[in-house]
């Protein structure tokens, strides 16, 4: 099981109480973020580290990332520096790239960017 390391009750408070906003620009990769600037300064980098911390590495096609797995639901970020780092992502497991590889269910085109490595 990922995730082994719980998230702190002020983490998990947060994580409920943010308002998430799904992508409307990836309708065939399903998930939700939150950004920055929208949130709780230290409580969103305090999430950051702890996705990084305690996640696992896994691809997506072929770029690599950080996930960290709670309730059912995946984390990530895009991996720039923490400094940089404006989006916090989350999906439901079954939505998640190694979910949908595992049963068949990857989208029937992929973009350019989920080619090359850009996602």
């Amino acid at each position: 099981m990922h995730g082994l390391v719980a998230l702190p009750d002020d983490l998990r408070e947060f994580i409920d109480s943010s308002q998430w906003t799904f992508a409307k620009t990836m309708p065939e990769w399903p998930h939700e973020y939150i950004v920055r600037e929208r949130v709780d300064e230290s409580l969103f980098v305090r999430l950051v580290r702890h996705i990084r911390a305690n996640g696992y590495e896994a691809k997506f096609y072929r770029k690599s990332i950080t996930y960290y797995d709670d309730r059912g639901l995946i984390y990530w970020t895009m991996g720039a520096p923490l400094e940089e780092t404006i989006i916090i992502n989350r999906c439901k497991k079954e939505d998640s790239y190694d979910y949908r590889l595992l049963n068949g269910t990857l989208p029937k085109s992929k973009s350019r960017s989920q080619v090359i490595g850009n996602v």
